[in-house]
C-alpha cells in the first residue's frame, strides 16, 4: 500500500468537531487501560479554552486526505531549575485506525521544531503509566523518562 501523505498543520476552530472526536477516542482508549477521569475534554471546551485574546493552549492537527487523524495540545512551560523555556504537550492523540504510519511522529516533530522557534529547549509531557503503547513510542523518538519526579494534583475548585 503506497504512503499517504500526512499534512501537519496549525489547528483551527474549524477543526473542533473532528478534535473533540478525537479526544472521545483518546478517553475511552484511557479508560480501557484503567484511567476513570471524568473526562471532561470536547469540541466546546477545545473551542472556549484554545481560542480567543488568551488562548490557554495552541495545537496542530495532521491529516490525511483531507481527514484530521490526530491532535497534539501543547502551551508554554518554563524549568526554574535550569532557567530555560519548555514546550509542555497537554494532549497527542492518533486514530488507532492510523496508527504506525507516521502522524504522531510527524506531530511531536512539529511541536519540537515550534519549541525551537519559540527558544525552548525541550518538551516535557505525562504519560499515564498503564499506556504502554504511548512510552513505547516515546522512546522511539529519543524521549526518555524523568525519574526524579512525580507529578502532583491539588483541586481547589471546590474550596
Amino acid at each position: 500500500m503506497p504512503q499517504q501523505l500526512l499534512i501537519v498543520r496549525p489547528a483551527m476552530p474549524d477543526d473542533a468537531d473532528r478534535v473533540g472526536q478525537l479526544a472521545h477516542q483518546f478517553a475511552d482508549y484511557l479508560r480501557s487501560l484503567g484511567d476513570m477521569t471524568d473526562f471532561a475534554f470536547d469540541a466546546q471546551a477545545y473551542l472556549r479554552d484554545g481560542f480567543g485574546s488568551r488562548p490557554l493552549f495552541l495545537g496542530i492537527v495532521v491529516e490525511t486526505e483531507s481527514q484530521i487523524i490526530g491532535y497534539l495540545l501543547y502551551y508554554a512551560g518554563y524549568d526554574t531549575d535550569r532557567a530555560v523555556k519548555l514546550l509542555h504537550v497537554a494532549d497527542l492523540y492518533v486514530d488507532e485506525r492510523f496508527r504506525g504510519r507516521g502522524a504522531g511522529r510527524a506531530l511531536m516533530a512539529e511541536a519540537a521544531a515550534i519549541g525551537r522557534r519559540e527558544g525552548a529547549s525541550g518538551l516535557i509531557w505525562s504519560v499515564f503509566s498503564p499506556n504502554k503503547a504511548a512510552a513505547e513510542f516515546y522512546k522511539r523518538i529519543g524521549a526518555t523518562y524523568v525519574m526524579e519526579l512525580d507529578w502532583m494534583y491539588l483541586d481547589i475548585a471546590s474550596g
